[in-house]
């Protein structure tokens, strides 16, 4: 049974009896066996571990985990500490320089942020290494949907952050007038020119949090 430590073991509560998440559970005790997979079993739901269900003010949804040596460690677009930074995160660092003038890091682990209530949410929890979306068709996606669905569920807003075509089809299950959904491209190297540079997510998210007389993010990560 999974053990989140906070209030989203009450939320999610029975969703680990369901017959998609048994069979999920089967494949993943296969595959971590046989294979090479990311991140380590223990770091699978650090977002959730991280960012209680109370607590989530932002949520930005990534596909899936890095598949490269070391670097998934269980938030969407985080590294482990020591690991290069990767070009998406890279650009998501221009974009704070930019909007907010925080300073770019030498390093890429942003769990600063989960802790003051960003969900970093990949859809797909668990990837093969080397093999980007290799786990997309197991059942991840259910369990995430779910999550979405809870946090739709609040009365007290949240703010969405869909960054790409494939982020921006979870927009489907958020209620826009409870909650606030802003979509740019996605902030690979291939896209982020057109349009996600310069899309002042952070900054319009953080003056909605004011307005709705919640503590602003602080997304200066620091250097190492």
């Amino acid at each position: 049974m999974v053990n989140f430590g906070n209030d989203w073991d009450e939320v999610l509560k029975g969703e680990f009896d369901k017959e998609y998440y048994i069979k999920l559970r089967s494949f993943l005790k296969n595959e971590y066996a046989t294979k090479t997979v990311y991140p380590s079993m223990y770091d699978i739901f650090n977002a959730l571990k991280w960012t209680p269900y109370k607590d989530t003010k932002i949520v930005i949804i990534g596909q899936d985990p890095y598949h490269g040596v070391n670097q998934a460690h269980g938030l969407a677009f985080s590294v482990k500490k020591g690991i290069a930074i990767p070009p998406s995160l890279v650009n998501i660092y221009k974009e704070l320089n930019r909007s907010l003038g925080c300073y770019i890091p030498n390093n890429g682990y942003l769990e600063k942020w989960a802790r003051q209530g960003v969900l970093l949410l990949n859809a797909s929890l668990t990837v093969i290494k080397d093999r980007a979306n290799s786990h997309s068709a197991i059942g991840w996606e259910i369990f995430t949907d779910d999550v979405i669905r809870c946090l739709n569920e609040r009365t007290e807003p949240v703010i969405f952050l869909l960054w790409g075509s494939f982020a921006a089809k979870k927009a489907a299950f958020i209620d826009k007038k409870r909650h606030y959904v802003l979509t740019a491209p996605h902030p690979s190297p291939l896209s982020a020119h057109r349009g996600f540079l310069g899309c002042n997510h952070f900054k319009t998210a953080n003056e909605i949090l004011v307005k709705n007389g919640k503590e602003p993010i602080d997304w200066q990560i620091e250097n190492i």
